[in-house]
């Protein structure tokens, strides 16, 4: 028993270390800087010192010059550092933080990595640092007229090495849409369509050709990403099945020749199904729990590192090793009822 207790509590504290990553997915950035003000107003306090910075490009297109009651916009937020727009070589990771002091509501799909800004949920941030920075979403007008609604976006550039240092950039830009009967059909028609508005390094704003060597950077990022997930794969899947053949064939063994496992008195074999069961239903419990959870787990925990830093996805790997782990813990409660069932030898009596 006494030595029972301390093999319990290692494996709580070894739980409890998976369990860490969970808790630490916020991602994107805090409502308050440290000076106790509104971040997407007052900026980062933490990146490049603490100064914004023009060599940030922060951009938002789709913006109405007039809000229609009820109207829905699309909109895209681009976020980039200049030096990589024109070709050099700068920072590729990005994000951002809007906010319309909650008037509206913004709305997007699944597959943007967009979420309810920390503290402020009627505001929107970047759920995970981007290589692109560019997300598209939704802003749906008050069903009521509210006067003058006005917006502010925050936007950074970061190098990913998860320390906020001067070589992390961040720039504003806020900008207002007039209420609804503002502006008259009978003006320009020009007046009346949606607008871009920008902030940063002017050649930047205007000049967004991709190079050539870009498109290639891209590319074969893309490939070396591809082949690490394809390879990781592979070897797991192989592994994996390698030890569930070796059990198949031990199994089809011990019953061709009328083996099996050796006898274990019912006193522990008890206990001892007993702990199994329950790191079965444990393991089973947190896999299934974040398979419909739809969890990110990924290490380094951003809460740890900072949203910024880069940061690899464990969430498929995790779930699988505990459904296998869930799977190995009941074979060990089939094995155990095995040996308690089997027939004592003269060594065992004595």
């Amino acid at each position: 028993m006494n030595k029972i207790i301390p093999r319990f509590g290692i494996a709580l504290f070894v739980v409890g270390l998976l369990i860490v990553p969970v808790f630490g997915l916020s991602g994107g950035p805090s409502a308050l800087n440290s000076d106790e003000e509104l971040t997407v107003k007052y900026g980062c306090n933490c990146h490049n010192n603490g100064a914004a910075s023009p060599r940030v490009v922060v951009m938002i297109t789709g913006v109405p010059i007039m809000y229609e009651l009820s109207e829905t916009y699309n909109l895209t937020v681009t976020v980039a550092d200049s030096l990589t727009l024109s070709g050099g070589d700068g920072n590729v990771k990005a994000g951002f933080l809007l906010s319309s002091d909650s008037v509206g509501v913004f709305s997007w799909s699944d597959d943007q990595d967009i979420r309810q800004a920390e503290d402020r949920p009627d505001d929107i941030s970047h759920s995970e640092t981007d290589s692109d920075g560019v997300w598209d979403f939704r802003w749906t007008a008050p069903s009521d007229n509210v006067g003058q609604i006005n917006f502010w976006l925050a936007g950074n550039s970061v190098d990913g090495a998860g320390i906020p240092d001067e070589n992390d950039y961040w720039n504003l830009v806020s900008f207002s849409i007039n209420e609804p009967g503002t502006i008259t059909t009978t003006e320009s028609d020009s007046t009346l369509q949606t607008r871009t508005i920008s902030v940063g390094d002017y050649d930047s704003l205007f000049v967004l050709e991709v190079t050539d060597e870009q498109l290639e950077k891209e590319r074969q990022d893309k490939l070396s990403h591809k082949l690490f997930k394809q390879g990781n794969l592979f070897f797991w899947t192989s592994l994996v099945a390698l030890i569930v053949g070796g059990v198949f064939q031990r199994e089809i063994l011990e019953r061709r020749f009328g083996e099996g496992p050796e006898y274990l008195a019912r006193e522990l074999a008890v206990p001892q199904a007993i702990r199994r069961s329950i790191g079965c239903i444990i393991s089973f419990y947190m896999a299934f729990s974040w398979t419909v959870n739809d969890a990110l787990i990924q290490f380094p925990p951003p809460s740890i590192v900072g949203p910024d830093a880069e940061v690899t996805d464990l969430t498929v790997f995790i779930i699988g090793c505990f459904y296998f782990i869930s799977a190995w813990f009941a074979y060990g409660v089939y094995r155990t009822i095995l040996a308690a069932n089997s027939e004592p030898k003269v060594k065992d009596i004595l």
